[in-house]
């Protein structure tokens, strides 16, 4: 299996599921629905669905558990999509390009890009809530609900965001570093795999498994993305780079130098791999995105 062709394939399935279950920029809220599908609709990896889907394929190969894993993959999505609209506000990163297009606010002014933001993440629920994920069971739905929403919030993505703007221009150690990326970043990559795990009905022994493989995939993501914003260009990345150096951000290449870091992003992926073991080669496409992850170049 090549990995392109893989992310290709699994890229246009997600982009088919959203175009299906996204709402039509149509009725008495069209602007502010047409704002949120500008970004969702931009572009981007689509990681962390394909991450759910390649879950959800690990404990089964069956069609029926990669449709039951797609409308949550979607939901995903859309959480994601909804922290880069916010991202890129003034008051945050302050960005104007986001996947080589101009970033929400600039497009629609900041008080439409923070409620197209809040629609998204809601319109996320709805979908995990929905008729769409009516081939789960209601246990399982519940369950892959309250790790999505951990994931995000407080304790998650939103809690490191708060952390990493708290400890801008500050100096803290690889404690504080590890939290706000393991929140920030790390949480709904591990809640994707976790949740295209249980969506094909996956026992404790292979969650377990999974989220170990979230976890240490998360961490090698953000290290790499900390390298990236060093060593890129706004063309490759299709967005601002040297911003986090620029605004003294707390980054692992800051804490501990370039090739420290690319060795523990290389450790990282080992953990991830390891994690598999036990798994055949249905797993096959993790170990594919593990690799790809620390390898990639955007």
């Amino acid at each position: 299996m090549e990995i392109k062709t893989y992310l290709n394939e699994q890229r246009e399935l997600v982009e088919q599921a959203l175009v299906g279950l996204m709402l039509s920029a149509a009725g008495p809220f069209a602007r502010h629905i047409e704002a949120m599908r500008y970004s969702l609709f931009s572009g981007g990896k689509r990681l962390r669905p394909i991450l759910c889907l390649a879950a959800a394929g690990a404990v089964s190969g069956s069609e029926d558990s990669r449709r039951a894993a797609l409308p949550v993959a979607c939901a995903l999505e859309c959480i994601h999509t909804y922290s880069l609209i916010h991202d890129d506000l003034p008051a945050m990163d302050d960005d104007d390009l986001r996947r080589g297009k101009a970033t929400n606010h600039t497009v629609y002014g900041e008080a439409a890009a923070i409620l197209a933001g809040d629609g998204l993440l809601t319109y996320a629920f709805d979908l995990l809530s929905s008729a769409s994920t009516s081939a789960l069971s209601d246990h399982v739905r519940i369950r892959i609900i309250q790790i999505v929403a951990r994931a995000a919030g407080s304790q998650g993505m939103v809690g490191g965001q708060a952390l990493d703007m708290i400890y801008e221009g500050k100096e803290a150690g690889y404690e504080v570093l590890h939290t706000i990326h393991q929140s920030k970043t790390g949480a709904l990559i591990t809640a994707s795999i976790e949740a295209g795990a249980l969506a094909a009905a996956a026992d404790e022994v292979q969650v377990t498994a999974l989220r170990s493989y979230g976890e240490q995939v998360g961490l090698a993501f953000q290290i790499i993305d900390d390298l990236l914003d060093l060593e890129s260009t706004i063309e490759e990345l299709g967005k601002a780079v040297g911003k986090d150096v620029g605004a003294r951000k707390l980054t692992f290449p800051a804490l501990f130098g370039v090739e420290t870091s690319r060795v523990m992003a290389q450790d990282a992926i080992v953990a991830a791999l390891e994690a598999l073991q036990d798994f055949d080669a249905k797993a096959d496409p993790l170990r594919l995105l593990a690799r790809y992850i620390v390898e990639r170049k955007k």
